[in-house]
Formats: C-alpha cells, structure tokens, sequence
C-alpha cells in the first residue's frame, strides 16, 4: 500500500510539471483548444491530489500508529 501513495503523490506532482510548462512554457496555438488554460488545469488538479495524497498519508499512518499503541496495551 506505501507504493500507491507514492505513485499518486508523484503523478500530482508530474501533473503540476506538465501543467506549469504547459501554461508558462509553450507559445504554439492549436485550433479549438487553449493550452494556457490546459496547463492551469492540469496544475489545479496536481495540487488537489497532492493534498489529498498528503491527508491521505498523514491519516493511515495515524491509524496504524493506534493500532500499533493498543496492541502493546494487551501484553
């Protein structure tokens, strides 16, 4: 289970990049789609997740740290 958070925390953190070059970065214009804005969203979604995957982290190991406490409580 470690690894999924880290997959998730560095998949946020790739989307910050790619968003941030995308929306600072590229000059080209395609047709119907407005890569400025692609890039802003794409950054926005990669700092959500990133919270959420930093919660997420902060709550398990919590959880486990409470079970870690009782089961010493019981020898």
């Amino acid at each position: 289970m470690g690894s999924w958070r880290r997959v998730t925390l560095g998949t946020s953190l790739f989307l910050v990049a790619v968003g941030a070059i995308l929306r600072f970065a590229v000059t080209a214009t395609v047709s119907g789609i407005d890569l400025q804005t692609v890039g802003l969203i794409l950054m926005i979604v990669g700092v959500i997740g990133a919270i959420v995957s930093v919660i997420w982290m902060f709550v398990a190991s919590h959880r486990r740290a409470t079970v870690t406490d009782r089961r010493d409580a019981y020898y």
